[in-house]
């Protein structure tokens, strides 16, 4: 993109000629003033969206950073105490199951 090559102020201050066929002095200043209009849309318009690309830069950054080192899940409370479980615990659980499953079917037939 080449780089601009006039300001509004520079608009504003460019003085021609005089001749004696030349452009109608109004007109030309209402067509410069209008170009005047556009650069401020311009400038403001560039001025937002370099803004905006800053922001999703950062955005992005954080993101990347985030998914790079992912804050670690807390642990909820009953599985902190079921990885504690010994396998003495485990077989002591199973078999009141067994005994609560089991001696109702026997006790039925």
């Amino acid at each position: 993109m080449a780089g601009i090559k006039f300001t509004t102020k520079d608009i504003f201050e460019q003085e021609f000629k005089i001749s004696m066929r030349g452009y109608n002095k109004e007109e030309v200043d209402e067509f410069l003033d209008d170009i005047m209009k556009d650069y401020d849309v311009y400038e403001a318009k560039i001025k937002e969206l370099k803004a905006e690309v800053s922001r999703l830069r950062n955005q992005g950054s954080k993101t990347a950073s985030s998914m790079l080192n992912p804050e670690p899940i807390p642990e909820r409370p009953e599985f902190a105490r079921a990885s504690t479980a010994t396998n003495f615990d485990i077989l002591k659980r199973i078999n009141r199951l067994e005994k609560e499953v089991f001696g109702k079917q026997i006790s039925e037939d």
